[in-house]
């Protein structure tokens, strides 16, 4: 299949499958997970220890892969669609938004989980009154037991949910390919692939959370925050002339 072949193919799908219905999904899946985890009918497997190669070097990294591939793609593709500089550019601010939301909501979680935690021993699990706070218990190697939202279930959904976004552009690419060059078609082309890939990985990822990690509340309010996050920002904030704005319309394209 041609480079060209798979794009229509993938492009086709968002349109029609995944994009409208992903926020859904994502909730289904987290509460569909918490429930066979509880269930006890999920045996384990590779990807129910913490310490699996995709959790350890994609998932810990998640929202660096994630940026990595968005910045050089909503760069090129917006300009490609637009030849406008100074919109390509606020169009990047959308990442610099992304990563606030990432940093802000993970440390909330922190707070969160420290106010509402205790310190135990971890072999005979009794309460340890000395260590009043989640980093002096951990650093002497003792056990925080708090509310712990799961920052996986947060950040692997907004990661999709934007992704999904961004790569809607890609859809109607072919419109001005002819007259806008072939090879930064293929740079975005190939930006897109890959994207679709790691798209793919979270979602996978996403649902070995929901099966073999954390409990049911922690998993809901994460991925809650997840949707909440996007739909605040894609679905409102950036529709307003004061934001970053969404990636282009074809339609409404410089030409």
């Amino acid at each position: 299949m041609s480079v060209d072949a798979l794009v229509q193919q993938l492009s086709a799908l968002h349109r029609a499958c995944i994009r409208p219905y992903l926020a859904p999904l994502l909730t289904l899946i987290t509460l569909g997970g918490s429930l066979l985890k509880a269930s006890q009918l999920v045996t384990e497997s590779y990807f129910s220890n913490r310490r699996n190669a995709l959790n350890v070097y994609f998932v810990k990294f998640s929202w660096g892969w994630t940026l990595g591939l968005l910045l050089p793609f909503v760069f090129t593709s917006n300009y490609f669609v637009q030849r406008d500089v100074l919109f390509a550019v606020r169009r990047i601010t959308s990442c610099v938004v992304g990563t606030a939301v990432w940093f802000f909501s993970t440390r909330l979680f922190h707070v969160i989980e420290n106010f509402t935690g205790e310190c135990y021993e971890s072999q005979n699990v009794t309460v340890l009154h000395e260590f009043e706070n989640l980093y002096t218990c951990r650093k002497h190697g003792h056990l925080w037991l708090g509310f712990d939202i799961s920052g996986h279930s947060f950040l692997l959904s907004y990661c999709v949910l934007i992704i999904a976004e961004e790569i809607a552009v890609v859809n109607e690419l072919h419109k001005v390919e002819q007259k806008r060059g072939k090879a930064t078609a293929t740079i975005i082309k190939s930006l897109f692939i890959a994207l679709n890939a790691l798209l793919l990985l979270w979602v996978w990822m996403f649902f070995c959370t929901a099966i073999y990690f954390h409990d049911m509340p922690h998993k809901i309010i994460g991925t809650a925050f997840g949707i909440s996050a996007w739909y605040g920002t894609y679905r409102f904030w950036f529709k307003k002339s004061f934001s970053p704005g969404l990636p282009p319309e074809i339609g409404k394209q410089k030409v």
